[in-house]
């Protein structure tokens, strides 16, 4: 007879109770473990022998099948469909295992697609193009049996001397939050069986560690906790009904976020209502005993974080294993905590539907892996990601006809820096360095990061300026120095090609990955934010030239370029822009695309202004007195939401439907016209902040409570409304209750969050109010 749990025709809530009944502990345990794919490879093969010791009672997690290893996408299905079938005929409960991979700029595994890092996504503006991305990542995660994404990051990074800057959408929340709920939905779908799960990582204040430095401490009173740091991962639960939860390295108040009551269980679970699983970040749970000295041994760290709400240890069993057993069999620890631990992880594998679908065909996979569909795809992001700083006397575009161009630079022709730190090729570097260190560590790797296939094809800036250039245009190339260290050996080759040149093209910035020598990435904090290297001075020696210079800026995290703001005519933010980066790259600089992307993230003019986030109250982002500091403004060299276009655009016909509202109106549209005032296609980003003044608790000066990317052609016009809801201008107060009160509130519209073109204001009337929170705001665009 077929047990329950195998019916496919019941409740999944039945299944769970029915498997869990018929559970020993040491398969309860099993559930909550993982291992690393090498740990059951042979020579590149799956070894039954190591599967047996390891598996025998089954197991909850495989960690990184595709993304641990130089497996093929067609190799990485056969081991999945091993592993699957070693479960599923060889313990005794049949329990297939929840494949997790990373995902933060496309599916991190060999021949996956590269899209641009994150942070350059940010830049779109363009949530419904995050959707897109994370659609692709899904159909290639499925296509070889992963199921869980371990993505997105939801932190707020208000230091980016912080190494994971690069890995976030910005410093603002509500921009956080917007692209975060699309790139869920675009993995999740409304069906997990479709889908794949989401992973909203670091929960939470990570991104506002103690000095940029990562698994610091981070600072944060609880008001500005709940309004700024948790409000991307509240609406990614209750909007986008987000199925995991990571927690941060770092502590809150003396309580590392892996043993937090609070955070886990009365804030998720209890006030939220979250019902899928939280796994640990790797070694994290390791930390409260080896790093946080939180307690004293194994057992206790392992008692620590599954009584907090922990339900799987990753990357590999340590904790959860043999310590945690002897927690259970020494009655230490209530198995009702082992017990709805195991009830989270089963119900999330019946609803993908592990149980009826384990296997996937090996033919497929290959099929849509980094197709020309998903390239133009990321080439799209690309071009959209792309912040023009400066354009002085319209030096941009260059005409393709030009007698000669010098291609200059670190990053001119670096396949690898043109990707982020957890794309396949970077990320490789450091399993490499920890095979070399560590014996256990016998993964299946390409012998050196020299080896070809480690790679998909990837378009740097000098390959892609030579396919845009008339066949007379001489293009000259030299690389000048490196991204980090201090020779300039190659200086005097890229003088001589400067003064040969028409304009000189300087390519700098970041090298990202985790390992020494990358300047950008996890665990590459920085003391200051200049550009690294000699860079700069290359810079410097181009310019005195007299050739007319461009910089194009390959990275990671804002640089402070002061010198270079204020002395070079065109420069151009492209972040680390992915495999088809120097394709977008190549037609900003033509002007076959006409860059519209806005700065998800404030660029200080030193590091020694931050934080100079655009979210500050009244009485920050400013000095007594004096407002400024000695040395410098306290303006952001290019503020939040800053980016410059080949075309110019006109607001105009600011309108608010109601002068007064209350909460019975619900809602206030608010309206404005946007004309392309200018002779070229182009897009703008209209964005909508608010403030709110004369509460019970101060307020930012400004938030972003909307934004639209809009395409207008020459001359053409449209209408853009927000309707925003009254709970969206809710706070919490001095007794912590999210309300909303009655007030003035001011509604700015602008291309930034100091570029305001129109204001108006209306008022909220009646009582202070509690009230339930609502995160989106409705946008729809009407063509004039």
């Amino acid at each position: 007879m077929t047990p329950l749990y195998l019916d496919s025709t019941q409740s999944v809530e039945k299944r769970v109770e029915d498997l869990l009944q018929q559970m020993t502990i040491e398969e309860k345990v099993a559930q909550l473990n993982s291992i690393w794919v090498y740990e059951i490879l042979d020579d590149m093969k799956f070894s039954f022998d190591k599967a047996k010791r390891l598996m025998s009672y089954g197991i909850g997690q495989i960690t990184r099948l595709g993304g641990a290893s130089n497996l093929s996408p067609r190799e990485t299905v056969r081991i999945a469909n091993q592993i699957q079938k070693f479960l599923i005929e060889n313990t005794r409960l049949g329990i297939p295992a929840l494949i997790h991979e990373e995902s933060c700029s496309g599916y991190m595994a060999k021949g996956a697609t590269i899209f641009p890092q994150t942070i350059g996504v940010a830049s779109t503006w363009n949530n419904e193009i995050v959707e897109k991305m994370a659609s692709v990542i899904r159909e290639q995660m499925k296509a070889v049996g992963a199921r869980q994404a371990l993505a997105p990051l939801l932190d707020i990074t208000r230091d980016p001397r912080w190494g994971r800057t690069e890995e976030t959408f910005g410093e603002d929340p509500y921009l956080v939050m917007r692209m975060g709920v699309s790139y869920i939905r675009g993995l999740q779908t409304e069906s997990l069986k479709e889908g794949i799960v989401a992973t909203g990582k670091h929960f939470v204040g990570y991104g506002n560690s103690e000095g940029g430095m990562n698994w610091a401490p981070a600072h944060i009173p609880e008001r500005e906790l709940r309004e700024v740091f948790l409000y991307p991962f509240e609406a990614a639960v209750k909007e986008a009904k987000l199925s995991s939860i990571m927690p941060g390295y770092h502590e809150l108040d003396g309580v590392p976020c892996h043993k937090s009551k609070k955070l886990l269980n009365d804030i998720l679970r209890k006030d939220w209502g979250f019902e899928g699983i939280v796994v640990s970040d790797y070694f994290a749970i390791s930390q409260l005993y080896e790093y946080h000295h939180v307690t004293s041994d194994k057992k206790g760290a392992a008692k620590l974080a599954l009584e907090a709400g922990v339900d799987v240890e990753l990357p590999s069993t340590d904790y959860y294993g043999l310590p945690l057993r002897e927690l259970i069999e020494s009655g230490e620890i209530d198995i009702d905590f082992v017990n709805e631990a195991v009830k989270r992880v089963l119900k999330i594998k019946f609803e993908l539907g592990l149980f009826e679908n384990p296997y996937i065909n090996e033919e497929k996979a290959v099929e849509i892996f980094d197709t020309n569909e998903q390239r133009e795809l990321a080439y799209k992001i690309a071009q959209e990601s792309i912040v023009l700083l400066k354009n002085e006397n319209n030096l941009l575009p260059l005409k393709k006809d030009l007698k000669s161009i010098a291609v200059i630079g670190p990053n001119a022709d670096s396949i690898r820096n043109m990707i982020g730190d957890y794309a396949y090729p970077c990320h490789i570097e450091s399993l490499l360095e920890m095979r070399e260190t560590d014996n256990v560590f016998n993964t299946p790797l390409p012998e050196s990061l020299e080896a070809k296939d480690i790679y998909v094809p990837i378009v740097t800036v000098l390959q892609g300026i030579k396919a845009k250039v008339s066949s007379n245009t001489e293009v000259l190339y030299a690389k000048g120095c490196d991204v980090l260290n201090n020779s300039k050996d190659g200086f005097k080759e890229a003088v001589e090609i400067a003064k040969q040149a028409d304009v000189a093209v300087v390519v700098v910035g970041d090298k990202s990955g985790l390992t020494d020598g990358c300047t950008s990435g996890e665990s590459r904090d920085r003391a200051d934010l200049n550009l690294p290297g000699v860079q700069e001075e290359l810079i410097k020696a181009i310019y005195e030239t007299g050739t007319p210079v461009i910089v194009v800026l390959i990275n990671g995290r804002p640089m402070s370029i002061s010198w270079i703001a204020e002395k070079i005519p065109a420069i151009i933010e492209a972040w680390l822009p992915g495999e088809e980066g120097g394709r977008a790259v190549a037609d900003v600089i033509f002007g076959d695309y006409n860059p519209g992307g806005k700065l998800p993230i404030s660029i200080p003019q030193s590091v020694g202004q931050l934080p100079v986030y655009y979210y500050h109250k009244p009485s920050g982002g400013r000095s007594h007195w004096k407002g400024d500091y000695v040395e410098l403004s306290t303006k952001p060299l290019y503020p939040f939401g800053y980016g410059l276009s080949y075309t110019e655009f006109s607001y105009t016909n600011l309108n608010i439907s109601n002068r007064k509202v209350s909460l019975r109106d619900r809602m206030v549209e608010i309206s404005v016209d946007i004309k392309n005032t200018g002779t070229l296609k182009g897009d703008e980003v209209v964005q909508l902040y608010i403030h709110q003044e004369a509460l019970s608790v101060t307020r930012p000066v400004k938030e972003l409570k909307g934004f639209k990317r809009i395409t207008l052609d020459a001359g053409e016009e449209k209408t853009v409304i927000f309707k925003l809801s009254i709970e969206q201008l809710g706070f919490y107060d001095e007794n912590m209750e999210y309300v909303v009160e009655p007030g003035r509130v001011d509604v700015m519209i602008g291309s930034s969050s100091e570029d305001i073109r129109l204001r108006d204001y209306f008022e909220i009337v009646g009582e202070k109010e509690k009230v339930a929170k609502k995160f989106i705001t409705e946008v729809r665009v009407e063509n004039k």
